[in-house]
């Protein structure tokens, strides 16, 4: 069960960035010495370091009592100073990343050749890299081994396989405790900030034209101080009021559509909406952010709707219990 308990780490490490990496996948990543835990760390967002560079640098720190002078999310920097530590150094670590590391070369070098060359004692890997071209990576370890927590491998890299023939479409809601919506911000400042992240990276903010009209929001990311996403509102007409705080952000496109044919490109689509809009996405939807607070309400407004929903991974953000979750069946 050993094994098992260290991938379950990156695993946890991992949920932290779910959708924040794309269009990458989610990866984690620890590494022990003699069962004692040197770092955990995490893929964060593309084109940075890899979770297997992070947390090797943070084992480096760890062993070396010393801190690194550079960025760690430069990639070509990590991997070079990686290798430039003397050969023994990591011989007796053992590492275990969720995803099989990559064999290819692209805008980060290649995490299999950096783990050959610094040849650690055992590399555990959850699954293997599904997307052809990228794989291959376990045939240059040969210290390695494939297949531990399997299942909760994969479901942590479900939205980046659909991403790659069609849209990931991941539908975000807040409610208190007793099931309430509305009334203002009910979500925590992380969790707030958290949503303003993934606004950042999406290609689409997907929203309803009841929502609009009724809350007349501005749904960009100045908690993070990034570009507000391009939305796309989904409406039987255009009668907006061009007023609106939404349409007033420089350097964003916002359309008003009356299908959904644009699913069908590989994309990531974020959707924030009440139950009219949930209710017209459902067989869309791939999966759900719950962020649930621990308050009770006498507001009247919920989800009036019938979904079986199975949870994938739950944490929390600040007070708020933040859950992922997808339909059963879908």
């Amino acid at each position: 069960m050993r094994d098992e308990f260290y991938m379950q780490l990156a695993l946890d490490k991992a949920w932290e960035y779910q959708g924040l990496t794309y269009p990458n996948p989610a990866v984690g990543a620890v590494v022990t010495l003699n069962d004692n835990i040197l770092a955990i760390e995490a893929h964060q967002k593309a084109g940075t370091s890899h979770a297997e560079v992070l947390a090797l640098l943070s084992a480096y720190e760890t062993l070396s009592n010393t801190s690194i002078d550079f960025d760690p999310q430069d990639a070509q920097k990590a991997h070079a100073f990686l290798l430039a530590l003397p050969k023994d150094f990591f011989t007796q670590c053992t590492i275990y990343v969720t995803l099989e590391p990559c064999s290819h070369e692209g805008k980060t070098p290649s995490c299999a050749s950096l783990l050959q060359s610094l040849t650690l004692c055992k590399v555990v890997i959850g699954i293997r890299d599904p997307i052809e071209g990228h794989d291959g990576g376990i045939q240059k370890l040969a210290n390695a081994s494939i297949g531990v927590l399997e299942e909760e491998c994969q479901a942590l890299i479900e939205p980046f396989l659909i991403w790659q023939t069609r849209a990931f479409v991941l539908f975000k809601l807040a409610q208190t405790t007793n099931g309430r919506i509305g009334g203002g911000y009910l979500s925590s400042k992380a969790s707030l900030t958290h949503v303003h992240q993934l606004r950042e990276v999406c290609d689409t903010l997907l929203i309803g034209g009841n929502t609009v009209r009724e809350d007349r929001p501005t749904l960009d990311c100045r908690f993070i101080e990034a570009q507000a996403p391009n939305v796309k509102i989904y409406a039987k007409e255009d009668n907006f009021d061009r007023d609106i705080p939404l349409f007033r952000i420089e350097n964003r496109d916002v359309e008003i559509i009356n299908r959904l044919d644009f699913l069908d490109e590989p994309s990531f689509v974020l959707v924030e909406g009440g139950e009219g809009m949930l209710n017209a996405l459902k067989e869309k939807i791939d999966w759900m952010l719950i962020y649930q607070t621990p308050k009770l309400s006498t507001n009247n407004l919920t989800y009036n709707t019938t979904m079986n929903l199975h949870f994938l991974h739950q944490s929390k953000k600040d007070i708020d219990l933040m859950i992922w979750s997808k339909q059963i069946g879908h």
